[in-house]
């Protein structure tokens, strides 16, 4: 039988790294562009200043900006064609 402590820090080790239920869906060129900026060191706002200029101008729109702002802060997202998740790795 397991210890009752280690099945607890179990649970807790598991929910702090479960992603939420609702992230945000975005198009495969979006999430290229997310991953290449975060290695990059990019803020937020120079990101979306980015993204707004090069080949995903369509897509970054107004409708879309919370969308790309989520995914950029949570690390995290579905790919929109494909249904795939993608979490960013924090750099050690």
């Amino acid at each position: 039988m397991e210890d009752a402590t280690k099945v607890g820090g179990n649970y807790a080790t598991r929910y702090v790294a479960a992603l939420p239920d609702n992230l945000p869906v975005i198009p495969k060129a979006v999430g290229d562009v997310i991953v290449k900026l975060k290695h990059k060191k990019f803020s937020l706002s120079g990101a979306m200043s980015y993204a707004a200029v090069v080949s995903l101008s369509p897509w970054m729109t107004f409708e879309h900006e919370d969308t790309f702002a989520l995914a950029w802060v949570l690390g995290a997202w579905k790919v929109e064609e494909t249904g795939e998740i993608v979490k960013l790795e924090e750099e050690k």
